[in-house]
């Protein structure tokens, strides 16, 4: 399983989040406690939106505590929006393409989680990304996969149920073809002005999600891990949720993929 952290509020620099904490993002890549895989070694990735609608983008293949190129970065940009990841692939290959954040236009996103047996039906996930946006398939993920057809089904106009449409999807075919758990799905997207949030599974066993507002900082956190051991005021986020972060405001509400699947 993955770990990310993400941050919309005043500008900060990134190495507030991503590295200097004690327990940052890249701490958790090598010493991750709150998940079944400790090292998340499979390559890293940052989108930071700045003073145009595209974020900018950082992915390599090297661990994220190893690469200097990171921390020059996260040291000199400052930005009020950015998601950062570390991945332990699930299966795919270990490549710039499969790591996350995924970005199209002025859409980011980043995923932890599983689809069970993607494998199975990756060509039935593939033929689900429609044709306008099939060019922006450059990797192999099913994390990708989600996001182009999460883009499909109306993430601009309506990010939530766009999500769960996708998500419904995602899930009917790994019930039929694939295999338990089902789908295991925290993400993080982002349009250049909202933070979006999503915790779900199909099962008891989502993965771990919270955030904390920050009155020094004046801006909000987002971590699959709390950033420090001595800060009890980190809110877990409750599985089965879809949260819109602008400004101080936080917005939860149900996240029900099943409501579609009974429609469908």
């Amino acid at each position: 399983m993955c770990r990310w952290a993400a941050y919309i509020g005043q500008p900060t620099f990134l190495e507030d989040i991503v590295s200097r904490p004690g327990h940052s993002l890249i701490h958790q890549s090598h010493c991750a406690t709150r998940c079944h895989t400790a090292i998340n070694a499979d390559g890293f990735g940052v989108a930071w939106y700045g003073e145009k609608p595209e974020p900018g983008l950082y992915r390599d293949v090297m661990p994220a505590w190893s690469d200097p190129n990171l921390r020059s970065l996260t040291a000199t940009v400052k930005s009020g929006l950015f998601l950062a990841h570390v991945r332990a692939s699930t299966g795919t290959a270990t490549s710039r393409n499969n790591c996350h954040p995924f970005v199209v236009g002025h859409w980011s996103f980043m995923h932890n989680g599983q689809i069970g047996g993607f494998d199975a039906f990756r060509r039935d996930a593939e033929m689900m990304i429609p044709d306008a946006l099939y060019p922006q398939r450059k990797g192999a993920t099913d994390s990708e996969a989600l996001f182009l057809v999460a883009l499909g089904e109306g993430l601009e106009a309506d990010p939530k149920c766009a999500l769960e449409r996708a998500a419904a999807r995602f899930e009917a075919h790994a019930r039929e073809r694939g295999h338990a758990p089902y789908l295991r799905l925290t993400a993080a997207l982002s349009d250049g002005v909202r933070l979006y949030a999503v915790r779900y599974a199909s099962d008891e066993a989502a993965p771990t999600l919270y955030h904390r507002w920050s009155e020094t900082r004046r801006g909000r956190a987002v971590v699959s891990e709390p950033l420090e051991d001595d800060e009890g005021d980190w809110q877990e986020i409750p599985p089965g949720s879809f949260c819109t972060f602008e400004g101080k405001s936080v917005r939860i509400e149900p996240f029900a993929p099943a409501l579609w699947q009974a429609a469908a």
